[in-house]
């Protein structure tokens, strides 16, 4: 199984979600960085990223192939992340068959009404708890 972690800017959201992940997936899971940038990228490979890519391309390529997206609620809207998430890229996230997990992050133009207002390292644990029980009810294993 593959899950692929997507981010930009700086790729610290994407690094913190990493670590958590792979810490709490069994290592049937393979977690693949993709980000906007090779800094994105490369934040994530030090957290624990078995492999990445970076750039529009990258990220287009692979979110038909890998079997979980995950990373915040920017990564499916155009010209988000300041404009690093080129229209192609969120079209290719938001129609990929991957199961997705998105975190509800604020965006300047976009108001979340029903949001929580929960900190950024507790909607990370809840992200990191979903993953992991859908992983374990797709592999029929426990972790």
């Amino acid at each position: 199984m593959q899950l692929a972690v997507i981010d930009g800017m700086g790729g610290g959201l994407g690094a913190q979600l990493t670590e958590k992940l792979d810490g709490a997936i069994g290592d049937e899971v393979e977690i693949i960085a993709l980000g906007t940038n090779a800094q994105a990228t490369g934040r994530m490979l030090e957290a624990g990223a078995d492999r990445g890519a970076s750039r529009d391309n990258a990220i287009i390529h692979m979110s038909g192939r890998v079997d979980i997206i995950a990373g915040p609620l920017g990564i499916m809207i155009p010209n988000s992340m300041m404009g690093e998430i080129s229209p192609a890229v969120a079209e290719a996230v938001a129609k990929s068959g991957a199961k997705k997990f998105i975190l509800s992050i604020q965006q300047p133009h976009f108001e979340l009404v029903g949001r929580k207002s929960n900190s950024l390292d507790e909607l990370l644990d809840e992200l990191t708890e979903e993953i992991a029980g859908y992983v374990e009810g797709e592999s029929g294993e426990s972790k």
